[in-house]
């Protein structure tokens, strides 16, 4: 089974049941393939099924609904419209490039989906060719299925009768009748359930959702209960995509489990016959628990779970877990380009207009405001009959309370760190890779907007060689000076990277990314006396100063063999560790892309 019919396979289930599902997540490019995916869906929907597209840059007024200015400025009166999720009741609402959604856009189609007072379901199309480019976490969640077509798909993926397959291989008023009376299946649910956390979901939604694919799949067959083939189905288009961890081998906790039992039973001796508790009362009728499953129905769970894992696993994307292995975690304090700036920014990407006072340098958003003033019009009239002013000349009554300000949304400057192992062991080894990685990431800063600074440590100190720029003259110029040779002066190297990162990132909302190329191999202590115990236990200390400031940092181990105190020191600054022994500039330059 290819990924074009599970495609095809997920339009149908969606078809059957659009509110129990919540949507479909179709990824890939725009092509033949996705548009016959979109046509099947089409095509198993009535004809009287509101279909609509949801521009990403949408307004709350025209997605929620509100007032329509030029009705109500031609009425005097407030007249109001109708939003888009009104429109798609009992539809379907495409959002195209949903990699792209806003978070805030993505909380109100949520938030909509779990009210469900719009019956609606959204096909997102993620375009998304990194994981760079998710789609949101909260709308995500919500769409059921997740599929990847590749190819118009012909004929039935599902095993029905060559008659009904001649426009639509089944009834759809049928089949969502049939959903309706399909049957609880307890074994099915919680081998879904053991499948989802074999794959390392902790969330209850996904085998929620799993299940009621399974129902649809069953209903679609013409069946009035699941079956293994309608389970494997949802576990490859719900639980498998959203794969976390891949399913352990279940041979080596069961040998495990039965050793452990062997040598209780051989350690713990047999209690004498005059210690053995008296029998209890048995319980009534009323208190007795409900009864156990079979040793053969727990075979027959413990089967179809194994079936589910190996679906799943067979249809999990190649290169999915590597990815999100490598996958930067959007903490508080993490670098990145989605943060707000500091100041308000006056130009870039428009916001949601907000009510403010018309301070220096601030916009009036004019329609914004007229919506807000419109609504209160005839209680401001009868307001000043009652004060005795008569008539207003104007046509239009405003307050201060309805002045919106415009808001525009603006990326984070980010600026990538090298701090350099500039000592004896790294100098000869280690240097021309660093060098090679900064001149790489320079290339980026034209596309990117951002810049690169270098900071090198040896002897008894450390040095800012280059300031954050984005010249690539003046980088290489400082590169092909760097010094080498001395002790490891770690704790120095940290200090003067955190100070570095600290005052960027306390200027106009900067972000800051502190890239470390060192062996950890310590040997200088802060004040700058030898001994390798001592310059360890300060490299810490300031690693933990460096943690608790929230900068963003990779550790790149530069040593031969990967040592035990790099990987400690990473995780006492919380930076993602890369072992590179045999690191290229373009190895680096890879991971650091990676981090951001």
């Amino acid at each position: 089974m290819n990924d074009t019919d599970l495609a095809t396979q997920a339009a149908w289930l969606l078809a059957v049941d659009p509110q129990g599902l919540g949507g479909l997540c179709l990824r890939g490019p725009a092509g033949p393939a996705r548009d016959a995916v979109l046509a099947t869906l089409r095509q198993a929907l009535p004809p009287e099924v509101p279909w609509r597209r949801l521009p990403l840059q949408i307004d709350d007024e025209r997605l929620l609904g509100g007032l329509d200015l030029g009705l109500s400025l031609a009425a005097g009166r407030p007249v109001a419209q109708a939003g888009l999720l009104a429109e798609a009741d009992g539809g379907v609402l495409l959002l195209a490039m949903a990699e792209r959604c806003d978070v805030g856009l993505a909380a109100k189609l949520a938030s909509a989906l779990e009210q469900g007072v719009s019956r609606f379901c959204i096909v997102a199309l993620d375009e998304g060719q990194s994981t760079e480019e998710p789609v949101p976490a909260s709308l995500r969640e919500r769409l059921a299925l997740i599929a990847s077509p590749a190819a118009p798909a012909l004929g039935a993926v599902f095993d029905l009768p060559a008659e009904c397959q001649v426009l639509l291989p089944f009834d759809l008023a049928a089949a969502r009748r049939r959903l309706a009376h399909i049957a609880y299946d307890e074994a099915t649910v919680q081998a879904l359930c053991g499948t989802a956390a074999a794959l390392g979901l902790v969330s209850l939604r996904p085998p929620w959702q799993a299940w009621r694919a399974a129902c649809a799949a069953a209903a679609i067959a013409g069946r009035d209960e699941v079956n293994q083939a309608d389970a494997e189905l949802a576990a490859r288009l719900v639980l498998a995509p959203r794969a976390r961890a891949l399913p352990q081998s279940q041979a080596e906790p069961e040998a495990e489990s039965e050793s452990e039992s062997e040598s209780e039973s051989e350690s713990t001796p047999e209690p004498e016959a005059s210690a053995l508790p008296e029998p209890e009362p048995e319980p009534s009728a009323a208190e007795a628990s409900p009864p156990e499953p079979s040793d053969g129905e727990q075979q027959a769970q413990a089967a179809l779970q194994e079936q589910l894992i190996a679906a799943s696993q067979a249809a999990i994307p190649a290169g999915l877990l590597a990815s999100l292995a490598g996958a930067p975690s959007r903490a508080a304090g993490a670098a990145g380009r989605r943060g707000a700036a500091a100041r308000p920014a006056q130009s870039g990407r428009p916001l949601a207009p907000r009510r403010g006072s018309l301070r220096a340098g601030s916009r009036l958003d004019l329609l914004a405001t007229m919506r807000a003033a419109i609504p209160w019009q005839r209680l401001r009239l009868m307001e000043r009959e009652q004060r005795g002013l008569g008539a207003s000349p104007a046509r239009l009554l405003l307050r201060r309370d309805d002045f919106h300000i415009k808001r525009y949304g603006r990326p984070n400057e980010t600026t990538t760190v090298f701090v350099v192992d500039a000592s004896g062991s790294q100098a000869l080894n280690r240097l021309a890779e660093a060098k090679g990685a900064v001149e790489l990431l320079l290339a980026d800063c034209y596309v990117r907007r951002d810049r690169v600074a270098l900071i090198a440590f040896r002897g008894e100190g450390a040095e800012v060689l280059l300031a954050p720029t984005r010249s690539l003259v003046r980088a290489r110029r400082s590169l092909s000076g760097l010094p080498g040779g001395g002790g490891t002066p770690l704790a120095a190297g940290i200090e003067a990277a955190w100070l570095l990162g600290s005052s960027l990132q306390s200027r106009e909302g900067g972000q800051a990314l502190l890239v470390f190329l060192t062996d950890a191999r310590a040997n200088i202590a802060r004040d700058g006396s030898p001994g390798r115990a001592l310059a360890m236990q300060d490299a810490l200390s300031a690693a933990q100063r460096l943690r608790a400031s929230g900068l963003a940092s990779v550790l790149i181990d530069t040593s031969p063999r990967p040592q035990p105190q790099a990987m400690v020191l990473a995780q006492a600054m919380a930076a993602r560790y890369v072992p590179l022994p045999q690191g290229q500039a373009k190895d680096v330059h890879a991971a650091v892309a990676g981090r951001r």
